[in-house]
């Protein structure tokens, strides 16, 4: 059976900031990976666990270990549904002690926010879910949950998060000083189109198993993507803080020598060897906008994509000489983004982390590989506490202190409460 795919470009939206789990990038893969159910109606709903005496069907399990696969979470999915549906009971309860509700306009609205930076309609997203064995219900109530919890936390914890006028300006005169972490990476990226997604899938699944570093490197000369191939997979050293927020974690539990399990990216699967980690004497600034440019070649990464691709890099400086080569072309053809960090797709935040100003990545594709996408970072706007209102750093601060208290409060819970595996 040919799979049909396609492509959600970003990460998976924080309904909540203490919400679902981050996932690194999101491709959702329509009519591969279903669950059969061939168990009966009696034992599909039959209890799988407790909480406090709620009941978690095997039916919710399945729905949302599904759900994981289509969006191509990393990690095991059915690991990762015991523990988000776990969390969500927990929830359900505290939540159901107030007198929170939620109108049908609200979970239409949280549902148009999931959808909302993905390539789909909200509707056409649900159906895309639906064609790969996720009922709207189940997602329905996923969404319910999150914006559920996002009200409690605000109506529990906000008086308590608040900032005082002295908290503000100690946090506004506050010294960018510190510490920060940066680290020396190696990474193959594999190509990946609906036809070659189970070679793809058991290839990198074999790649994460290399320990050596001769051993990655001539994996990435061979089977790797991106421009860093021909040095053998290197990236030069890369602050962690330039990395997406959800990769971080992941790269931080590598020891030196070790690759992660296969990351979906759009249109292609990474890996990541740690080689080295190091401290520096100073944090990076971060960005509130990054500037970037995606020219759009047909042919993906054919020998006439690529060659398509030189003859332009050749051509072009600055991203401004884009417009000239797109002009009397389809206005499609040449995107230019400002964007803050979160908003940037998973793939292309990757990507341009490894750019400076005017540099240049042909690593990505589209449509399922059909188009090469030529990325250009433009420049970077670096945050800057000056330039900062009161109001800015208090309302960063109340959803710093919401979060934490979201966390601590959700232990709690879980600490106290009875969970039995069936």
């Amino acid at each position: 059976m040919q799979l049909k795919t396609s492509t959600l470009t970003s990460f998976l939206p924080r309904l909540a900031r203490c919400a679902a789990p981050l996932v690194f990038s999101i491709t959702l893969t329509v009519g591969a990976g279903l669950v059969p159910l061939a168990a009966s109606a009696q034992s599909l709903f039959a209890p799988a666990i407790t909480v406090n005496d709620d009941v978690i069907t095997r039916y919710e399990l399945e729905q949302r270990a599904q759900f994981l696969r289509l969006l191509r979470a990393p990690g095991n999915p059915v690991d990762l549904a015991r523990e988000a549906l776990i969390e969500d009971r927990l929830k359900q309860q505290a939540i159901s002690q107030t007198e929170i509700t939620l109108t049908p306009e609200n979970i239409k609205a949280g549902i148009a926010e999931f959808a909302s930076r993905t390539d789909l309609e909200p509707d056409d997203f649900v159906k895309a879910l639906e064609q790969g064995g996720v009922s709207y219900e189940s997602f329905r109530d996923f969404v319910t949950v999150s914006l559920a919890w996002r009200e409690y936390v605000r109506q529990r914890f906000l008086s308590r998060a608040n900032p005082t006028k002295d908290e503000v300006a100690r946090a506004m005169a506050t010294d960018d000083g510190g510490s920060t972490v940066s680290v020396l990476l190696n990474e193959i990226i594999v190509p990946i189109t609906p036809q070659t997604l189970d070679q793809v899938e058991q290839l990198t699944e074999e790649l994460s198993n290399i320990r050596g570093f001769d051993a990655f490197a001539e994996a990435a000369r061979q089977y790797s993507a991106s421009e860093s191939r021909q040095s053998g997979g290197r990236i030069p050293w890369m602050a962690l803080s330039d990395l997406p927020v959800a990769l971080r974690p992941v790269i931080m539990g590598l020891r030196p020598g070790e690759v992660t399990a296969p990351i979906p990216l759009s249109n292609a699967v990474a890996l990541f060897q740690m080689r080295e980690v190091r401290e520096t004497g100073r944090v990076k600034p971060g960005y509130s906008k990054i500037s970037y440019a995606k020219y759009h070649i047909p042919g993906g990464r054919s020998a006439e994509g690529l060659t398509q691709a030189a003859q332009i890099a050749a051509r072009v400086d600055t991203c401004d000489d884009l417009y000239g080569i797109a002009k009397d072309q389809p206005a499609e053809v040449l995107e230019r983004l400002d964007q803050s960090p979160g908003e940037i797709p998973s793939d292309i935040a990757l990507e341009l982390a490894k750019l400076d100003e005017g540099e240049i990545s042909t690593t990505l594709t589209r449509s399922d590989g059909q188009t090469l996408l030529f990325l250009m970072l433009c420049g970077r706007t670096a945050e800057s506490k000056a330039g900062a209102t009161a109001e800015d750093i208090a309302n960063m601060l109340v959803q710093e202190r919401l979060e934490a208290f979201a966390t601590n409060y959700l232990d709690q819970l879980r600490g106290n409460a009875v969970i039995v595996s069936r």
